[in-house]
């Protein structure tokens, strides 16, 4: 948790830009009837009853220091989805840098063995070697700033019924255009100071921790036979 909280704070450098990835998904769902026209003033009326058109994968990034972010459909979520979006990451959009601070979750698909899997070794190699990963530790989800980003898709563009993946991209892209031109930077303020205060629970408490170098030794069982009395002997 501290790690990720550092790289946060860290200044920005464009040779070494930090970026947050998450991904989501969204089913596609389509209308059996066609929604009644409204009258004047009032909201769209849809049929409760509705298709299922399959899922839809979201993989998104997002710069939080300079408010840029990119989003990929896809029909599926593999190694090797992940693999060409971190392609299109470092060779498309960030070609500049020399290495990309990258934030995530810890998937099973988010290592560099997808990149191994997707590419040749060393297009594989050379990928990995400009990537300094960063995992967000197991139920710390939240501190990944990408899922600020999803949130703001899933209530400004994702929320309501889209049939096709095709229409999706149009409004994910329409999305992420007015996103960008507004350059909106993200101010994270929950610092490693903050994490030592508000989740102290979740430090070990070294004071009840004892040291087991001093704790007295107890003398030797000697086992049954040792400790049986004796009986008396009495002269016959």
């Amino acid at each position: 948790m501290e790690d990720v909280l550092d790289v946060y704070h860290a200044p920005y450098d464009p040779q070494f830009p930090l970026i947050c990835m998450d991904e989501s998904n969204k089913q596609l769902v389509g209308e059996v009837h066609a929604p009644i026209t409204p009258a004047p003033g009032r909201g769209k009326i849809l049929d409760h009853e509705y298709v299922r058109n399959g899922v839809a994968e979201i993989f998104l990034e997002v710069e939080p220091l300079t408010g840029r972010r990119h989003v990929v459909i896809t029909e599926h979520r593999t190694r090797k989805d992940w693999a060409y979006f971190i392609k299109g990451m470092l060779d498309e959009r960030y070609p500049q840098a020399t290495k990309v601070r990258l934030v995530m979750d810890n998937l099973n698909t988010h290592s560099a063995a997808s990149l191994y899997e997707t590419f040749q070794p060393e297009e594989a190699r050379r990928l990995a070697r400009r990537l300094e990963i960063h995992y967000t530790p197991k139920h710390g989800s939240w501190l990944n700033i990408a899922e600020i980003e999803l949130s703001a898709l899933n209530s400004q563009c994702l929320d309501r019924r889209i049939p096709d993946i095709n229409l999706m991209k149009t409004e994910v892209a329409a999305w992420q255009r007015d996103r960008n031109n507004r350059l909106a930077p993200i101010d994270w303020r929950f610092t490693t100071e903050n994490a030592r205060i508000k989740l102290k629970r979740l430090y070990p408490n070294l004071s009840l921790i004892q040291d087991t170098r001093f704790e007295p030794r107890l003398p030797p069982f000697r086992g049954r036979a040792a400790t049986r009395r004796r009986r008396p002997c009495f002269p016959r």
